[in-house]
């Protein structure tokens, strides 16, 4: 039997509400009482709980997210731990799932679980998401597939999870995106492999206690400059845009990204259109300006505060964010 590792930090896979709403509700329950009202884990696997904090995801901090790394990263070493289930809101539960995915080995499996209706709800989908997370985490197939997330019996890649509708059971995954396979009637199925991160581009949290400040900031027409000038103001180590089309600038934004560039601020131009990549531009060698290729404007985030920390200069940022 699969030994694994259930860490419960929030969300709204853990919250109640007096009535029945699905909305308005407050994170109560811990991840103990959580597992003990799933019928059948314990014939899954043998599952070991803890609980680092326990919140709504829109209230992590950068604190939280290093805390959760590190464990995680402690765990993967660990001969006792086949794999590790980590339940979280979904507000932010693309960023962490990111954020996992650039510092994670692949060794073990490593499976987001989350709930877009509260455990209150009269068709909680909470219970069944995690259920089938312990499944995906506890199969052996799943080993070297990188950061998963389980939801609504998807099971998706972190590298391309993002959050498609606001309060929909299937609001992971559900145009198909990054759907690696299904748990069908309680049987894991993989149709497609995954690609985890490659190790030479895998970050390491060790000696982390914080990350370099980075802004994203949303272009449209008669954009402002003041933002700009607010975030260099406020020592911003990094500025990434979400452009228009494909990372198309307003010129307030231009102006703006000139602005932080002389100060020493790397400005990304990333999209603000969900789908397709930002292709770098002749004139961005001149403007001082990077392309986020394929990378959405949260996950160039991440993936910049993490190589400024690491001190990566311009150049090699560039090749990162095109690599990833």
């Amino acid at each position: 039997m699969a030994r694994l590792l259930l860490i419960g930090t929030g969300g709204t896979i853990a919250a109640t509400t007096d009535a029945h709403r699905l909305t308005d509700y407050q994170v109560t329950e811990g991840i103990e009482s959580m597992l003990a009202a799933i019928p059948g884990a314990s014939r899954i696997a043998d599952i070991r709980c803890e609980q680092p904090f326990n919140l709504d995801s829109r209230a992590l901090r950068t604190a939280d997210i290093l805390q959760l790394a590190r464990r995680i990263g402690q765990a993967s070493r660990d001969p006792s731990i086949d794999g590790i289930v980590i339940t979280h809101g979904t507000d932010s539960l693309e960023e962490t799932a990111f954020f996992l995915h650039l510092t994670t080995p692949p060794d073990k499996p490593v499976v987001l679980v989350g709930a877009m209706r509260p455990a209150s709800a009269p068709s909680a989908d909470g219970p069944l998401n995690l259920l089938n997370a312990l499944r995906v985490a506890a199969h052996p197939d799943s080993t070297g597939r990188g950061v998963l997330v389980v939801f609504n019996d998807n099971i998706l890649a972190a590298r391309l999870c993002t959050k498609q509708h606001t309060s929909r059971t299937d609001a992971f995954g559900h145009d198909g995106l990054g759907v690696l396979g299904h748990v069908c009637d309680g049987q894991v199925r993989y149709h497609l492999a995954a690609a985890p991160t490659p190790p030479h581009l895998l970050f390491s949290v060790r000696g982390l206690r914080a990350l370099p400040a980075v802004d994203i900031l949303y272009d449209y027409q008669d954009a402002p400059l003041h933002v700009y000038q607010a975030a260099v103001q406020a020592k911003v180590q990094g500025i990434v845009v979400a452009g228009m089309g494909n990372g198309s600038l307003s010129p307030a934004a231009l102006r703006g990204c000139r602005l932080a560039i002389n100060r020493g601020v790397v400005c990304v131009r990333a999209s603000r259109v969900p789908r397709g990549s930002v292709t770098p531009k002749a004139s961005d060698a001149t403007d001082g300006l990077l392309a986020a290729h394929d990378l959405n404007p949260l996950q160039t985030r991440v993936a910049l505060r993490l190589a400024l920390a690491r001190g990566m200069d311009h150049t090699s940022i560039g090749q990162l964010l095109q690599a990833l």
